[in-house]
């Protein structure tokens, strides 16, 4: 691995901030994000790891490797392994000789693959690590502080890309609740207003209706909505 042009850095970084910006699925995003990131630093395999929120476990999110037993290698906690250890420290860390490194796990698999010299660098939101970005090289290789640097700005840009995709999905999740219980109170009003019932009897009433169908206090909610607009 040679310095990496100026030019070429700013050709990367600007496909992938473009990426970012665009209406891309967050998989296919990532999987561009690790694709430019080997062609830029010359790696042969280059991964994206994020924390399991269920497990609290380092699993491989994106990777333009070909190696099914890099591919399919078992997660790492925090604080296990380099990338466990780049995640719980939060900073980047660079092995010069993989296989001879004592805390890093799946030599078998590193000797196959002929990987040599490794950078890793946290993935980080508001000071939150998310994640971490690997590159691997085929040969030692002294990684230069511009190199740690650019995939710094690359795993910094990949987090937005993330927390960005989990706003949106909240974001839409928040908005159906309050849809949901629009309808749900309004089907409560209607119930309350044609039985003459309480609010706590009307609510039983969805309630009874809905596992008596199997059917959502939504479903259940939008079915008395339509009728009593069908009356009008």
């Amino acid at each position: 691995m040679d310095n990496i042009p100026f030019e070429k850095q700013i050709t990367s970084l600007t496909r992938i901030s473009k990426a970012i910006a665009s209406d891309l699925y967050l998989e296919d995003i990532l999987r561009l994000i690790v694709t430019v990131t080997a062609e830029m630093m010359g790696s042969n395999i280059c991964s994206l790891m994020l924390i399991d929120e269920k497990t609290g476990e380092l699993v491989i999110r994106a990777t333009q490797s070909v190696s099914d037993a890099y591919n399919k290698k078992l997660p790492l906690k925090v604080g296990e392994g380099i990338s466990g250890m780049v995640a719980k420290e939060n900073r980047p860390m660079v092995i010069k000789d993989v296989p001879k490194e004592k805390e890093y796990k799946h030599k078998d698999i590193a000797k196959k693959e002929g990987l040599r010299s490794l950078l890793c660098v946290p993935l980080t939101v508001k000071g939150k690590v998310i994640g971490v970005i690997n590159c691997y090289t085929s040969k030692t290789h002294d990684f230069t502080e511009t190199e740690i640097n650019i995939l710094t700005s690359i795993a910094n840009q990949a987090a937005v890309a993330i927390e960005n995709t989990e706003l949106m999905v909240k974001s839409r999740v928040i908005k159906e609740e309050l849809e949901s219980r629009k309808r749900i109170e309004r089907a409560k009003g209607i119930l309350m207003k044609e039985e003459d019932i309480t609010e706590e009897q009307a609510y039983l009433k969805l309630q009874k209706y809905s596992m008596d169908n199997r059917k959502s206090l939504r479903e259940v909610a939008e079915a008395i909505i339509l009728a009593a607009d069908i009356k009008k």
